[in-house]
């Protein structure tokens, strides 16, 4: 095990990201802002567009397929803990680390609810559906609603599929939501909404992360995925309104595991334990020393735990569902218990810089690369 690096939530991370362009609109964040260094690659602006890469670390920038991308690398920033995707996009809905917004994991213990709920889904781990209102989950106000009280609007273009989705009233409550069909109509929709003042837009692009967790980063079906967020920014860049800059970042980065590398929990060790988090970082209710010494995986205790995800105070209800512990796998290593999906060959959620690290892009509106061929970007497949 490599030694742990923790989140740099002092204005090194999404979060200061998040609280330096609300800022900036508003003249006041909930967090402390990007570290004056970093916050002067980002150019003032009217409005800011914020594109959120789904599963692009910075290491993977890169890749040949990424170069439009890579030519805009202004920083890298560090991904909360766990490096996942709800964790994160429920830290730039809240604007503050996962301590203070109560989501800590892509599998969470809610004890209200006596089960481990998906909180991509909002499923049982066997796909039940939960009858639970996510709407108020966060607390509150979150991000959105503090942009809209101090005069800016707030507006997220996603596909259409998940608009109304318990993930996205979690995340979205208090900002206009935009679906699109297909990728060129994300451009188009971010362009034209670009072009009023007082605006945060965020932009979401899926498909890198979808293809690096079911085909892995070596494979054709990554580099046309990296292909279609490299034509998304570089199209945004050419086209977004000067007044307008231009961000890109990321939720998380990826690590290929192959079969040989992934450990499966023996039965016999869920008797008396509870599994959640995922199989890079693995939360256990229930004892875990003793199992971790028979897997590849050291044993953190709670109040160890704690720590890594930022600053508090803590969210009220998030004591409750605190783990005993983590069993934090080695690197090079996945755990999987009796519910985790096996099929999957990218994953993440770990300490190591490919899954923390992640790209922060900068282009001022209507400075950036020219599209090499427009047409294709506009021909693109839906997300």
């Amino acid at each position: 095990m490599s030694a742990l690096v923790l989140p740099d939530y002092d204005g090194g991370s999404l979060v200061n990201l998040v609280a330096e362009l609300e800022h900036r609109l508003t003249g006041t964040a909930a967090a402390p802002r990007l570290r004056p260094e970093t916050a002067r690659r980002i150019p003032e602006a009217a409005t800011y567009v914020l594109v959120v890469f789904d599963g692009l670390g910075a290491d993977q920038l890169a890749h040949a397929a990424a170069r439009g991308m890579a030519a805009d690398l202004a920083a890298r920033l560090d991904a909360p803990f766990p490096t996942t995707t709800t964790v994160s996009l429920a830290s730039i809905a809240s604007g503050v680390p996962p301590a203070q917004h109560g989501l800590v994991g892509y599998q969470m213990w809610m004890p209200e609810l006596e089960v481990v709920v998906n909180t991509i889904k909002w499923t049982t781990l066997w796909g039940e559906p939960l009858d639970y209102d996510t709407t108020p989950f966060l607390p509150s106000p979150n991000t959105w609603e503090r942009l809209r009280s101090g005069g800016a609007e707030p507006v997220t273009v996603q596909p259409r599929g998940f608009e109304g989705s318990p993930l996205s009233r979690l995340l979205y409550r208090g900002c206009r939501f935009e679906g699109i069909a297909t990728v060129a109509e994300m451009i188009d929709a971010t362009v034209e909404l670009a072009a009023v003042p007082s605006r945060l837009i965020l932009t979401y692009v899926p498909q890198v992360d979808f293809a690096a967790h079911v085909y892995g980063q070596a494979a054709p079906e990554y580099a046309e995925a990296l292909a279609i967020a490299d034509r998304v920014w570089t199209a945004l860049a050419a086209r977004v309104p000067s007044r307008a800059t231009l961000i890109g970042t990321a939720d998380h980065g990826h690590v290929d595991f192959p079969k040989q590398r992934q450990f499966k929990i023996p039965r016999p060790e869920h008797e008396g334990r509870i599994f959640s988090g995922d199989g890079r970082a693995m939360y256990v209710n229930g004892e875990g020393r003793s199992l971790a010494a028979q897997l590849p995986a050291e044993w953190h205790p709670r109040h160890e735990l704690v720590t890594w995800w930022g600053p508090g105070p803590l969210h009220p209800p998030l004591d409750a569902r605190v783990a005993d512990g983590v069993l934090l796998a080695d690197d090079g290593w996945l755990l999987l218990h009796r519910h985790s999906d096996d099929r999957m060959v990218g994953n993440h959620g770990g300490f190591t810089d490919p899954e923390r690290r992640i790209p922060l892009l900068v282009s001022a509106g209507g400075s950036g690369h020219s599209e090499s061929d427009p047409a294709e970007a506009r021909r693109a497949e839906s997300p």
